[in-house]
């Protein structure tokens, strides 16, 4: 009787003599090497020919039997089954995996966007350069010890934290802290019964595009903007309509839809703050449409200048904003908690979506432990030192940069944030070539290409927050060496790229 590879190679793989023979005679009738109605010899043949005691060749039949790979017949014997096909021939003539409508408009959604991702060449440094690209605190002044008492004093609660986990819209000792925050930090009042917890904002807004948007209807999206939304507004079936960014944020207009995201504190990636007024025209804008605004405050709490604007929530007296925030900024990457402020019409349909998701919500020790770092304050004295840190080496680069490379990029100033976002002030294909020129001199940016809908001049994105003031002077010097590279091969052929 033929296998497919020496017995000795299933009884070393397997252990036990039984599972071996049940394996071997399993692939061999999947292979076809065993073809259907073939009669299989009898147990005391099967155990003389491999080696193995009579009842573990009787237990590996037993068990072909039970899957239906064999059958028996009364008074002749053990055969293979009926049914069983060579894998070769079970095998579909297209490999591609068949998706459903969503899973196909996903995978539309992700190709349809910049080949680039969203952090440029962060994943490509080799070792000695300096990324611009990362957003990440520098974990070096993270507050470690802090941290670690409350995920202690979270482990100590033990019981039914441990056993039962939180409901789906979150820890409530959490969303209590968050309430509190929010009430002093962002002037929003707000009832922890309103407050979702999600694993990052991410989730939050994907499941408030399942449950807010229709197939094929017109959802609005800042240009620039943050790519992630773009897709998941056309994975969910909407239509993502780009609008226009000018030097104040988001250009009010008449949208012809139901739904509206945006940035007002910072707007992403410009870093410009939506004034007043034309916060008051959108909340104006929703109430004649009866429609909904989703406010990502994504990271307004590190502000080290200029006076606060209120965020849209504090000035929705019609309850229509959503507003969402995230930890993965503030604290750390791994943290992956967000949360949504939603309109009491909003809590029940969103928990009931969300429960779909996540039964029980995840991180229970984490979520409490946050809560506990809110509630001793640790997380308040986190974001004032690091705002202050953040403030200096924003400083830092915008100095160094207006001082060694004026020529090339103007950069669009702010007052809060990680990111500075620079207009370059030369032609398209000299960009290209310089982002060349800087790779090759040790240093990487990110192209903001990748937060356009539509056609905009080349600009690019500095993230500083993780650098220090060494590294962020260095960076911009090798930037400059970069331009002067250029500059003595200005001439392509017979005429300049500049």
């Amino acid at each position: 009787m033929e296998l497919g590879l020496p017995f000795e190679t299933y009884v070393a793989k397997y252990k036990y003599k039984y599972l071996a023979l049940y394996q071997a005679l399993r692939e061999a009738i999947l292979s076809g090497n065993l073809p259907v109605g073939v009669r299989l010899p009898a147990t005391r043949e099967l155990a003389r020919m491999y080696g193995i005691s009579r009842g573990a060749a009787a237990q590996s039949y037993d068990m072909l039997l039970s899957e239906g790979y064999v059958e028996t017949r009364v008074g002749s014997g053990t055969y293979v089954a009926q049914g069983m096909t060579k894998r070769s021939d079970m095998l579909p003539t297209s490999r591609e995996p068949v998706l459903s409508v969503w899973g196909k408009r996903l995978m539309d959604a992700i190709s349809a966007g910049d080949n680039e991702n969203e952090s440029g060449d962060a994943d490509r440094l080799e070792e000695g350069m300096i990324s611009f690209t990362s957003v990440n605190i520098p974990m070096e002044l993270f507050p470690y010890a802090e941290w670690r008492s409350a995920l202690a004093f979270a482990g100590g609660i033990g019981g039914r934290l441990l056993e039962s986990g939180p409901p789906p819209a979150g820890d409530m000792e959490l969303r209590k802290a968050i309430a509190g925050h929010l009430r002093f930090k962002r002037g929003i009042e707000a009832d922890p019964e309103q407050i979702v917890v999600f694993s990052g904002s991410m989730q939050g807004l994907m499941l408030l595009f399942q449950l807010l948007v229709d197939e094929g209807e017109p959802v609005v999206l800042e240009d620039p903007g943050f790519p992630g939304i773009y897709q998941a507004v056309s994975a969910s079936g909407g239509i993502p309509l780009p609008s226009p960014v000018d030097a104040q944020g988001l250009v009010p207009s008449e949208w012809e839809a139901k739904l509206l995201v945006v940035s007002p504190s910072r707007q992403y990636p410009t870093g410009k703050v939506l004034p007043l007024e034309r916060r008051r025209a959108l909340l104006n804008w929703a109430g004649r449409r009866n429609a909904w605004v989703i406010e990502d405050d994504y990271d307004s709490e590190f502000r080290w200048g200029g006076r606060p604007i209120e965020p849209l929530k504090v000035l929705d007296h019609e309850q229509r904003v959503i507003y969402i925030g995230s930890f993965s900024k503030t604290m750390f990457n791994g943290l992956r908690l967000g949360y949504a402020v939603l309109p009491p019409a909003l809590v029940s349909p969103v928990v009931a979506a969300k429960a779909i998701y996540e039964p029980i919500s995840p991180a229970s020790l984490e979520q409490r432990a946050l809560a506990r770092f809110m509630q001793t304050g640790g997380y308040a004295r986190h974001l004032r030192r690091m705002t202050k840190v953040f403030g200096a080496r924003y400083e830092a680069f915008c100095e160094h940069m207006n001082r060694q490379v004026p020529e090339v990029f103007r950069l669009e100033r702010g007052d809060s944030g990680l990111l500075v976002y620079a207009s370059w002030l030369k032609s398209g294909e000299a960009y290209n070539r310089f982002r060349q020129a800087a790779r090759d001199r040790g240093v990487v940016f990110r192209n903001a290409s990748v937060y356009h809908y539509t056609f905009a001049p080349p600009a690019a994105c500095f993230a500083f927050a993780h650098l220090n003031d060494s590294q962020i002077e260095e960076g911009v010097r090798r930037l400059a060496a970069a331009w002067t590279d250029m500059l003595k091969n200005r001439y392509d052929g017979g005429g300049s790229i500049f």
